[in-house]
């Protein structure tokens, strides 16, 4: 503590010496209170210092905010191999197990499970263990779900790997995604932090393709990568999330000054923004896995392309999936969330159209690496959106769930995908992803904030009701109409 505050003074703080000024020792008393709250967050969790520019936490911000980050880009990388992986070894787990669509794609179905109950206890999570807690039972699970996958059991059996791999995914994800979009240049933070997802996913596909194609290996050989992987991620994020306990959340809470009364899963699940922002996500994440799994199985069934140009055309995907986290992540913020991702939506639509109905292989390649391009930054949006219109107290509970439930499409939609491909074949894929690009389009509209940027702040601050832009427009309409 300076001499200033010992003298009943305060020390604007700089890089010169103290200028002091009188304060009523009340004031005083406060300040240092303070003081000793900043003290103690700091001494324990170091890595949650927060900036000057709002109070929000910068990636670089310390040495272990930098460390954090770095882990949580591994971590959506293996989260991205794991999605991408199912859809190049479908066809083979299929001829290994002699099972037919419905079955397998039972492996789409059960991580929703998985997800779903991360969504609902991560809050609990963190306020009991922290992002320790995230960081360890996240790769735990992985390492359980993975073991059975690469050691070939009985088919009943894999559902259930991948369920609890599920949940370990879903815990990092939602964890990590209410982390970094709520800090300063959150769009960018996650444009690159979706972008490691998609590296991940685009080289997943080459790997196992590869694996299985060119080496003449086993489908589950490439199971075991995975597992080599997860344990590298554990043991990083043991040493740099350690710290960061259940206790360090509390206080963080507390320090922000936002509500010291626990805001509960229940009482988050009240919030409509909540629920439409995951079911958007829901809707997304279903599409993204939809053509990354059934993409090879489409090609090759009515498009008779080759197994590995099959294959590749996966990588394609995600490769452009990448490149559009990365590169409209720095556009999106510009430009503003709302009117960015509905142009995005709609050129989406237009692209998944000319996918559908022009049969040719090559130009099928080039429409799929632009609808992963423009599909790349609709995730990350939907968690700058939700940490803009949402208040602060409810970023980590209702960010966590939404992307927790919205990460079960990855399990839902390619299940639908699978099961109606079983009586109508492999070309229902081209509709169904159609009709939920609609769907998302429409979810997007009810958003509060209009197309104008800085729309989704105004929007919080006058507290506009999801669905409040439609209201809006109809009584300009009304109002229009009455003029004339």
């Amino acid at each position: 503590m300076s001499s200033c505050t010992e003298k009943g003074y305060s020390a604007a703080e700089s890089q010169t010496e103290p200028v002091c000024r009188t304060l009523p020792v009340a004031d005083v008393e406060k300040a240092n209170a303070g003081k000793i709250t900043q003290v103690a967050v700091e001494g324990e969790d170091r890595g949650n210092q927060t900036n000057s520019l709002g109070g929000l936490e910068r990636w670089n911000g310390s040495r272990n905010n930098t460390a954090r980050f770095m882990v949580v880009n591994f971590a959506l990388f293996i989260m991205g191999m794991n999605d991408a992986c199912i859809g190049v070894l479908l066809p083979y787990i299929e001829l290994y197990y002699n099972v037919n669509y419905t079955q397998v794609s039972t492996l789409f179905i059960v991580p929703f499970v998985g997800y779903v109950a991360a969504a609902l206890s991560n809050n609990w999570i963190h306020y009991k263990s922290g992002q320790r807690g995230v960081a360890m039972i996240g790769p735990v699970c992985r390492i359980i779900g993975y073991l059975p996958m690469a050691l070939h059991p009985p088919f009943p059996v894999l559902p259930v790997a991948l369920l609890v791999a599920g949940y370990g995914n879903g815990i990092e994800d939602s964890a990590y995604n209410a982390w970094v979009g709520n800090m300063h240049q959150a769009n960018e933070l996650l444009g690159l932090v979706h972008g490691a997802y998609g590296l991940g996913a685009t080289i997943s596909p080459l790997v196992a393709s590869g694996m299985v194609t060119k080496a003449h290996l086993q489908w589950y050989t490439f199971y075991y990568v995975m597992i080599g992987l997860v344990c590298c991620e554990f043991v990083t994020g043991m040493l740099v999330f350690w710290p960061h306990d259940g206790a360090s959340y509390r206080r963080r809470l507390a320090y922000d000054g936002e509500s010291r009364e626990r805001i509960t899963t229940r009482r988050v699940l009240k919030q409509p923004l909540t629920w439409v922002v995951a079911i958007f996500l829901l809707g997304y994440v279903g599409i993204e896995v939809s053509l990354g799994g059934w993409i090879p199985t489409f090609l090759i069934n009515v498009r008779h392309a080759e197994p590995f140009l099959a294959g590749l055309s996966v990588t394609m995907f995600w490769l452009g999936l990448t490149l559009g986290r990365v590169i409209l992540g720095f556009v999106t913020g510009r430009v503003g969330e709302k009117l960015a991702i509905t142009v995005y939506i709609l050129l989406s639509i237009v692209l998944q159209l000319l996918y559908w109905l022009v049969p040719n292989f090559a130009v099928s390649m080039v429409f799929i690496i632009l609808l992963g391009f423009f599909l790349g930054p609709l995730f990350p949006a939907a968690i700058v959106t939700a940490t803009k219109l949402l208040p602060p107290e409810y970023h980590v509970s209702a960010i966590g769930f939404a992307g927790g439930f919205g990460g079960g499409g990855a399990a839902i939609i390619p299940f639908a995908v699978g099961a109606i491909a079983q009586s109508k074949g492999v070309s229902v894929l081209q509709p169904i992803v159609l009709a939920f690009l609609i769907f998302d389009l429409i979810g997007w509209l009810v958003m509060p904030g209009g197309f104008k940027r800085g729309g989704l702040e105004r929007a919080r601050e006058e507290k506009t009701p999801v669905g409040g832009d439609f209201v809006q427009a109809g009584k300009w309409v009304a109002a229009k109409a009455q003029i004339n």
